[in-house]
């Protein structure tokens, strides 16, 4: 058999390991390159620039494929879990928030820390914006 028949097989077997190892299904284009150039090197050995090119052009060819169904099988978790949840419910000040020593909000029985851009005072209703760490930002609700 030809070496290149090898080599091709080889880059295939490491494109579909990238591949299993990312979610992005990107290499998958290259292991059909791949394959494609060992299946030429197999029936018209000699021809390596045939071979790069077919590879070459094949590959890049079905990338925007590729990219189509890869976001058709894909779809976002329709349920926020932890603290992405937070976003966008309210909460109860239950310490002043000041614009540079922040304060804290009740949310779910819990207490955090908050920051704001502007003064507000215990037991206003503020709306979570996002969540950093241990502390989340707020703005009041109107």
């Amino acid at each position: 058999m030809e070496p290149l028949f090898w080599i091709w097989l080889a880059a295939a077997g490491v494109f579909l390991i990238l591949e299993l190892a990312t979610p992005t299904m990107i290499f998958i284009c290259f292991v059909v390159g791949a394959i494609v150039a060992a299946i030429m090197a197999q029936v018209w050995p000699g021809h390596a620039y045939w071979q790069i090119g077919v590879f070459a052009v094949l590959s890049s060819l079905l990338i925007p494929f590729t990219r189509r169904f890869a976001r058709k099988i894909s779809k976002p978790s329709p349920e926020l879990s932890n603290v992405d949840r937070m976003i966008g419910h309210v909460a109860t000040v239950t310490e002043t928030i000041e614009p540079d020593l922040g304060g804290k909000v009740r949310f779910e029985g819990e207490i955090w820390k908050a920051t704001a851009e502007y003064h507000i005072e215990i037991n206003a209703k503020v709306k979570i914006k996002s969540v950093s760490g241990t502390r989340v930002a707020v703005e009041k609700l109107d």
